[in-house]
């Protein structure tokens, strides 16, 4: 029998296996990148910048997909860095919050039709991830029912992670960039813990899972809970909204440091605290709430960060919350619609319940620590920077809380609290501290601190990036 030549059998060895390698390939990253671009948005004004959306599943073996969008720089993607901005709640949107009302470039500001190009976005000097975690918040959903029972600050945490590292196999470009972390609310758990595991994490990583992580900045944090308490009332009296009578019976009848042991006299004076903010926006006290809206009261809390204190009487809820109700239907409108949603690679499962800013699947919350403030100075010994930023109008985190919980960390003050100033106005006031923690205000804002002072916000964001001193003059 003839032999078969060398080149014969390679070129059947090659007809019989293409097919296979064919199907079994997996797409390269710039295909996967390609697939979650997000190029007809409904409503959107032109842009020259990129940005993209869908799910990242977070294990094989389970069933939780977490959703993200993100926005690359306006310009010079490659020399800026990546932020991960996260909402607190715990439950509540980042897409729906921070992306769409607060800081991303494309805001929803009129009916769920339109959007309104956003000169301050914060994309305008970095590239910015926006992230909806726990499963159950927004589109992030999980098969398993189950799942939404075993959600608190550490499941959180750990998924976040595991998101991240997989989000940077489908853009692994923006790995080698400088990653660091922002959000508000109770976003002031989620950041520090999440910093706290990356920089555990990249201890022991390879090369693969290491995180270029450099610092974090939150703002209207919660991060102590019974300083948190205490400034929330002390607050609310030196801005006139309480009387010095009720100021009085509160700082009487209630032990703030122990607050799972609570008098009936106490739970009357916190029913007295809540009837004092009924008519007006806790978070944003000078600006008007939005009328038409106050017919409709969801069941379940906007923005809630509910302490204890007040939580566990089941009276909290009744407090009208957010800073534009208006605002938040349109949000509520705008991702409920399913050209949106097509545009997004969003709801692609068809979740049983409607897209809300803040989570009503979310049942409980299993675990939140009284305090951050071990995680905070442990990562400023480690040569981390971290910002701390409070809108001065906000009743809900007020700047008396986070003033008496960065006091409780006892750190030495490095530069002395001045005036810092944006455009020859007063934009806020500042304290750097040794050890690199600096604290600045925010002058006239209310919770959402890029809602009410856009062009102060992104300055502050642009100077921390930076590790500059904020100016400390006019001119």
């Amino acid at each position: 029998m003839a032999k078969l030549s060398p080149c014969f059998l390679l070129c059947c060895f090659l007809f019989i296996h293409i097919p296979t390698f064919t199907q079994s390939r997996q797409p390269s990253y710039a295909e996967q990148q390609e697939t979650d671009r997000v190029t007809n948005l409904p409503g959107q004004p032109p842009v020259k910048f990129r940005h993209y959306a869908g799910y990242v599943k977070l294990r094989p073996q389970d069933s939780k997909a977490l959703f993200y969008w993100f926005f690359e720089a306006q310009d010079g993607v490659s020399d800026k860095p990546l932020v991960l901005w996260l909402n607190g709640g715990p439950g509540c949107s980042s897409v729906a919050y921070g992306a769409a009302q607060e800081l991303g470039p494309f805001l929803i500001r009129s009916n769920g039709t339109r959007l309104t190009f956003n000169k301050f976005s914060w994309n305008k000097v970095a590239n910015i991830l926006f992230l909806e975690a726990p499963v159950g918040v927004g589109f992030s959903y999980t098969n398993n029912s189950q799942d939404l029972h075993k959600l608190g600050d550490q499941v959180t945490a750990a998924d976040s992670y595991t998101f991240l590292i997989n989000w940077f196999k489908r853009f692994p470009n923006f790995k080698s960039h400088d990653f660091y972390i922002a959000g508000e609310s109770y976003a002031g758990h989620y950041v520090p813990q999440l910093a706290q595991l990356i920089y555990d994490k990249n201890q022991g990583s390879s090369p693969d899972s290491y995180i270029n992580f450099k610092g974090f900045m939150i703002g209207n944090a919660a991060i102590n809970e019974p300083t948190d308490t205490l400034g929330l009332f002390d607050y609310a009296w030196s801005h006139a909204i309480i009387s010095d009578q009720l100021y009085d019976q509160i700082n009487k009848e209630c032990d703030f440091k122990q607050t799972n042991n609570l008098t009936v006299q106490c739970a009357d004076h916190m029913k007295g605290f809540m009837d004092a903010y009924a008519n007006i926006d806790m978070y944003s006290i000078y600006t008007p709430v939005c009328i038409k809206a106050l017919g409709t009261r969801r069941t379940y809390p906007k923005l809630p960060v509910a302490p204890r204190l007040l939580s566990q009487h089941g009276i909290w809820h009744m407090l009208p919350r957010g800073y534009d109700p208006c605002t938040e239907g349109y949000v509520e409108m705008y991702f409920n619609r399913e050209d949106v949603q097509s545009a997004l690679h969003a709801n692609l499962t068809k979740l049983s319940y409607p897209y809300t800013t803040c989570s009503g699947e979310i049942q409980g919350w299993n675990d939140s620590p009284d305090s951050v403030l071990p995680i905070i100075q442990k990562l400023l010994t480690a040569g981390l920077r971290i910002w701390i930023y409070s809108g001065d109008t906000d009743g809900r985190v007020p700047v008396t809380s986070t003033r008496y919980s960065i006091k409780k960390m006892g750190l030495k003050v490095k530069e002395e609290w001045r005036a810092w100033f944006h455009q020859s106005q007063v934009g806020g006031w500042v304290e750097v501290y040794e050890g690199g923690l600096t604290f600045a205000t925010v002058r006239g804002a209310g919770h959402q601190v890029p809602v009410f002072a856009p062009r102060q916000s992104l300055s502050l964001f642009t100077h921390f990036l930076s590790a500059n001193t904020l100016p400390s003059s006019r001119f």
